[in-house]
């Protein structure tokens, strides 16, 4: 057995009719049990979805069993579970109704499970958890064609295990969404029975005597034979030569014909393909801080949905600098010019760099900012030892009605300073890779509270809005936004985190209406996205005002972000690299490896900034390597097949023609 993905087998736990379970670690030296299903079983119609779909049913229950990695889409389907979470393929295997047998310790045989495929009886069902649903059709199994008889029914839980020693059998797995017509028929240990003998009332004949005794004597025998039997046909030696010379070569040619007509495969499954002149050369090169197939379930729309929208988020920082003066004189309280810094999230909505984020990150209300500002002399007060910090809070409300926070001059705004950086992002950061920004259009926090900045900087990945979503109560979004987990706010990293959320309730802001979630992803999420489950905005995640703390719980409708952007003068749409991303990540979730390449890479020339573009070409291409090595085996099973499907044909017609000229000579 090869070694499936990131992962090196070690040894065989257990096997099943659909599969193994083995033990492997990974290149941490991690231990996972890997579920692998069959190569002929995953083809026949149905058994790969049941598959995918159980796993990710398992994966989604409460307190469920969640896998470390997968592929679904290989010729072998394989799911990995890490060790510490307990037998995870023999679950995946008993859930899907298999006969589980682990490998038996030294000493003891195992039970043989093996066999040749067969057909399945029964009709396609729905296993409850697995979400998609088998119509009741014929299938194909194994190459044979089989007629699926019943009529399609619903069956409730999982298949309960069988105990005993798994027999042999001359088939492949029952499907675990067939329903068997009846239980089976334990085989006749007697199978030439003699024929019952009718019930009647006459006297029967005596039983036949001993097998030695004597036979009684023919009057009419005659002492020599009267007719002699004629002599047996020659043997016809050369004929069958000929016929087996024929089905030889009949097998061999149909066999060459199919190869020569097959289509090509590389010559060498090792070496990943080369797209362009920037191909990257290993999976180390890209590093995403968002890995959207480790946020979610590999293939799942989540997974689909944060690949789409994530490459748009952007941080921000807004760093203000002015005085506070004493209202009535103007005379400033400190010499020292004031200085604090907001930040939060933004995302891109035009290819030119206009983005959208919170008012209160970028241009706050002149009574939001002077009470910042007091907070900041407070503070500088405590290390100056003349104020305690008990006294902060007072000390901001009694002089935030005597105080005005301004610029350099009295009358002027405060200075502010924006940058935005995308993927990782650190604090106080004002050159590279930080992109200077400027204020087009801001909302107060009584009329929606969004405002429309423009970064210094086009070619940037664009999130797409859909101002026809809906935000119903108890119905689920996925938020995405920057958070971070240091402590020194100074120096901190930021990275965008995302998370499930359910909307509890709605509420108004001015004239627009806002709704409410039950969880946030931290101080700086506010100006982040919340998605629909197709990847597109469904509004934008802000500050809960009012909750005592604050927090991001609210969410403004996206409908309400693109009349602010219409106001502006511009409109949200989607550049030439951003629907060609979108047609990789298409192409990508299809399985279609070398057309996923091929757009990747020219998304990640058209647009740097978009990291996932390039993660997700070296997912590609790890994926064509694992998948390139089974087609080569496929390819020569078909030949063969096709050989011996030939030879078949051509050995009935001449057993016709046999049979034919006996006739005639008889």
């Amino acid at each position: 057995m090869q070694p499936v993905g990131p992962y090196r087998f070690t040894h065989m736990l257990g096997t099943c009719p659909a599969g193994k379970a083995w033990a492997a670690i990974d290149g941490q030296g991690r231990l996972v049990t890997i579920a692998v299903l069959n190569a002929a079983v995953a083809d026949a119609p149905g058994w790969r979805e049941a598959f995918v779909g159980t796993a990710n049913a398992l994966a989604q229950a409460p307190g469920g069993q969640t896998f470390a990695y997968a592929d679904f889409s290989a010729a072998e389907p394989w799911v990995a579970y890490p060790a510490e979470a307990g037998p995870g393929a023999e679950r995946l295997f008993r859930a899907l109704g298999q006969d589980y047998q682990p490998v038996p310790t030294e000493g003891v045989p195992a039970a043989p499970v093996s066999g040749i495929p067969q057909q399945v009886s029964g009709v396609p069902q729905q296993v409850s958890g697995i979400p998609q649903q088998v119509s009741g059709v014929p299938q194909q199994v194994s190459g044979i064609p089989q007629q699926v008889s019943g009529v399609p029914q619903q069956v409730s839980g999982v298949p309960q295990q069988v105990s005993g020693v798994p027999q042999l059998t001359s088939g492949p797995p029952p499907a675990p969404w067939a329903l068997h017509a009846g239980p089976p028929v334990a085989p006749n240990p007697n199978p030439n029975p003699a024929p019952a003998q009718p019930a009647t009332d006459e006297p029967q004949p005596p039983a036949v005597g001993p097998v030695d005794a004597p036979p009684p004597h023919d009057p009419f025998a005659a002492p020599v034979r009267r007719i002699q039997p004629s002599a047996p046909p020659k043997r016809r030696t050369g004929l069958w030569v000929k016929v087996a010379a024929l089905a030889l070569a009949v097998a061999v040619g149909s066999g060459a014909a199919f190869w020569a007509l097959a289509p090509d495969e590389p010559t060498d499954p090792d070496i990943p393909p080369t797209v362009g002149a920037t191909a990257f050369p290993t999976a180390a090169a890209v590093d995403p801080p968002l890995k959207p197939w480790a946020q979610a379930a590999p293939y799942s729309p989540e997974e689909r949905a944060l690949a789409v929208a994530a490459p748009a988020l952007v941080f921000v920082e807004t760093v203000f600098t002015g005085y506070v003066r004493d209202a009535s004189t103007n005379a400033p309280i400190r010499a020292t010019p004031i200085t604090f810094t907001r930040r939060c999230s933004a995302f891109v909505v035009t290819p030119d760099g206009h983005a959208l984020t919170s008012s209160a990150c970028v241009k706050p209300t002149q009574e939001t900012a002077r009470q910042i500002a007091l907070d900041t002399v407070a503070r500088m007060l405590v290390r100056e030892q003349t104020l305690v910090p008990a006294q902060v809070q007072e000390y901001i409300r009694t002089n935030m009605g005597k105080t005005k926070f301004t610029g350099i001059d009295p009358g002027t705004e405060p200075g502010t300073e924006i940058h935005g950086q995308l993927n990782t992002a650190k604090g106080n950061l004002t050159t590279e890779p930080a992109i200077p920004a400027q204020v087009v259009r801001a909302l107060p926090p009584d009329t929606g509270n969004i405002a429309l900045i423009k970064l210094g900087r086009g070619s940037l990945p664009v999130a797409e809005l859909n101002p026809s979503a809906t935000l119903t109560d108890g119905s689920s979004l996925l938020i995405v936004g920057f958070a971070t987990t240091d402590d020194d706010f100074r120096t901190a990293t930021y990275g965008p985190k995302s998370k499930l959320v359910g909307i509890t309730g709605t509420g108004r802001r001015g004239s627009a209406s806002i709704s409410r979630i039950n969880q946030d992803l931290g101080t700086t999420s506010h100006g982040g996205i919340a998605l629909d489950a197709s990847g597109r905005v469904a509004g934008m995640i802000d500050q809960d005002q009012a909750r005592p703390d604050r927090a991001n719980r609210v969410i403004v409708p996206s409908s309400s972000l693109n009349a602010l952007i219409g106001e502006a003068g511009t409109a949200n749409k989607l550049g030439d690299s951003d629907k060609l991303y979108r047609k990789a990540l298409d192409a990508y979730f299809a399985g279609q490896h070398s057309a996923a390449i091929t757009q990747f890479d020219a998304v990640a020339q058209a647009s740097p900034g978009n990291l996932l573009a390039k993660a997700y070409r070296q997912n590609a291409v790890e994926r064509q390597q694992n998948e390139s090595e089974p087609s080569d085996q496929s390819v020569w099973l078909m030949a063969l097949l096709a050989g011996a499907g030939g030879a078949i044909f051509v050995g009935l017609i001449v057993l016709v023609v046999m049979l034919v000229r006996r006739r005639r000579d008889v």
